[in-house]
């Protein structure tokens, strides 16, 4: 797949061997259908590497893209995977409607078994609509305006992730959900299947190659449930039972084939990874694998230069994380966005902590609630294997729940989106809102954009003086609520403007601002050495990791360029040179 933009598998924690990319040139034409352009996907028309690069407003997208299906496919059910569409989305296959959906930052799937040609030339049509100006449709940093300005950046319309399509036989596995049980040294699976009940499902779980163990279950219906015993026999002949468990620091992945069985015939095979982690609050202290654990995040907005969104290849998600690293986070806070799962994977294989997030609305109405709840359940049910997230926020400053405090509806979203996403996930831990005004929440989280190194030193010296801060303005909980002796981390903080390249912006932002590398650096270390001081403060997410578009309060440039040392940086963000 290497002369295919994006030819990856898309989805690497699900993996089945008869799939098909789609991504490439497509027909495609604003407004109308009348095809008269093309577009290179998954990249949308606003960047550069779609071959179209203009940043005009259009609202209706159309695109096609026709496919012959591989022998190897005949004879099984077909079903086409969107990565991503923003926002609203209609499908036709050969003239054949197949369906609509709506949410731009997760995926969705059609069986498209019924109107597939199997000798012939396939065309996948789709309408994408994403309204300009909506404000209450959740769009994250993506500006409804002309021209990006203050902290908002460039729209990106259409299709922004990739397009597959792969075989799957009558009965198949649909999904399974992964609940690791580290006290247990256990692990759960809970899956669903398509098709009828009479197979059998196998579960096979091996480590660096060698198999460990595994089970096998006749399921009564089309969901059900196994836990399975690691092997400690095993596990000790292989010298790491004392610490078995995923971490930062030793990302240790078990990987797990999924096998359904008709007899002695095999309908359907899927491989697939987990990592033995747990997340915990004990007597107000953050747990990682049942030890304090001091989060090292950075703030990560998940945009590219030349494509926005979408990362220009697999390769640049690699190199984003291994930047993260080498300047000593040990985490991200994906800011805004709900991220491609190929970084999530990277994540889970390279060892990096990451809080998941979707783009918020800016207006609150009851089609905002019943759309951005339902868009929430689908982040938080396609993510939910990677051990590599450990929070989840589905709100972020008050932003399209700014009645918070006034308007008990809107106050009861903020605190049903904390429980919604709690009965979907016992596993990590929820924030309500971060940065202010929260509600019910795991974390009491804070954005504190103040660059006075004694300003931040005596507001974080003692709990009191932290529940008194008001930070924008905004106090720290919502009206009824109240803190209860949640762990407590900077979440938003620095944000220092130091342009060290030869952009040109109408307006550069930042919150401060350096006027060289000494005293960018001053300024970071001015920002961090008051949290390490602070007993209270359980961990950081500094703003943040690249420059985007205007807002030039990176570590590094939009292209990844370091602005000054990183090995300055590491020792500042470890708290070595403070």
């Amino acid at each position: 797949m290497d002369n295919i933009p994006r030819g990856e598998y898309p989805r690497p924690n699900f993996k089945r061997e008869h799939w098909l990319p789609l991504n490439g040139t497509w027909k495609f034409s604003f407004d109308d259908a009348k095809l008269d352009k093309e577009i290179t996907v998954p990249y949308v028309y606003q960047c550069e590497l779609s071959g179209i690069g203009t940043k005009e407003f259009h609202e209706n997208l159309w695109y096609e893209k026709g496919f012959v299906l591989p022998a190897s496919m005949h004879g099984r059910r077909i079903h086409l995977h969107f990565g991503a569409v923003d926002y609203i989305s209609r499908i036709w296959v050969n003239d054949i409607f197949i369906g609509e959906h709506t949410g731009g930052q997760t995926g969705f799937c059609f069986d498209i078994t019924e109107a597939i040609r199997p000798d012939a030339e396939n065309i996948v049509r789709l309408k994408a609509y994403d309204p300009s100006f909506d404000i209450d449709i959740p769009r994250g940093k993506q500006f409804w305006e002309a021209e990006s300005r203050s902290i908002f950046y460039t729209p990106s319309s259409g299709i922004w992730q990739s397009v597959w399509i792969e075989a799957v036989s009558e009965n198949h596995i649909k999904n399974v959900y992964i609940i690791p049980m580290l006290d247990e040294q256990s692990v759960k699976f809970e899956y669903d299947l398509g098709g009828n009940a009479r197979s059998t499902l196998d579960i096979d779980i091996s480590y660096e190659g060698r198999f460990i163990t595994g089970v096998s279950v006749a399921p009564q219906g089309l969901s059900g449930s196994v836990t399975v015993k690691l092997n400690q026999s095993n596990l000790n002949a292989w010298n790491f039972i004392e610490d078995f468990t995923w971490s930062p620091e030793n990302p240790r992945l078990f990987d797990v084939c999924y096998i359904l069985k008709n007899g002695g015939h095999v309908e359907d095979a899927v491989d697939s990874y987990f990592g033995m982690r747990k997340v915990s609050v004990a007597n107000g202290v953050f747990m990682l694998n049942n030890r304090p654990y001091y989060q090292r995040l950075v703030l990560d907005q998940g945009y590219w230069q030349k494509s926005l969104l979408t990362a220009p290849t697999d390769e640049d998600f690699v190199k984003d994380i291994a930047l993260v690293k080498q300047m000593g986070f040990n985490g991200v806070r994906k800011h805004q966005k709900v991220e491609d799962p190929r970084y999530l994977y990277h994540a889970d294989k390279m060892g990096l902590l990451v809080w998941g997030e979707i783009g918020s609305a800016y207006a609150y109405t009851r089609r905002y609630a019943q759309n951005m709840a339902l868009e929430w359940m689908e982040a938080v049910k396609r993510d939910y294997n990677h051990p590599c997230i450990i929070v989840w926020t589905p709100l972020n400053e008050s932003w399209g729940i700014q009645e918070v405090n006034t308007d008990t509806s809107v106050n009861g979203h903020c605190k049903a989106m904390y429980h919604l996403t709690k009965s979907l996930d016992a596993t990590r831990l929820v924030i309500s809102n971060d940065g202010w005004e929260h509600t019910d929440s795991d974390l009491l989280t804070i954005h504190d954009y103040d660059w006075r190194e004694e300003v931040l030193q005596k507001r974080y010296e003692s709990i009191e003086s932290i529940l008194r801060s008001m930070p924008a303005g905004r106090a720290l909980y919502a009206t009824g609520s109240d803190y209860s002796d949640q762990p407590i981390l900077l979440t938003e903080f620095g944000g220092i403007l130091f342009k060290c390249d030869e952009t040109e912006n109408k307006e550069d932002w930042g919150y401060s601002a350096a006027v060289n590398k000494e005293d960018f650096l001053e300024r970071y270390r001015a920002v961090i050495a008051p949290l390490y001081k602070s007993p209270h403060i359980q961990g950081f997410c500094y703003t943040q990791f690249t420059d985007v578009e205007q807002e030039i309060n990176g570590l590094l440039t939009y292209t990844r360029e370091p602005k000054v040392d990183m090995e300055d940086i590491f020792k500042i963000t470890t708290g070595k040179h403070l």
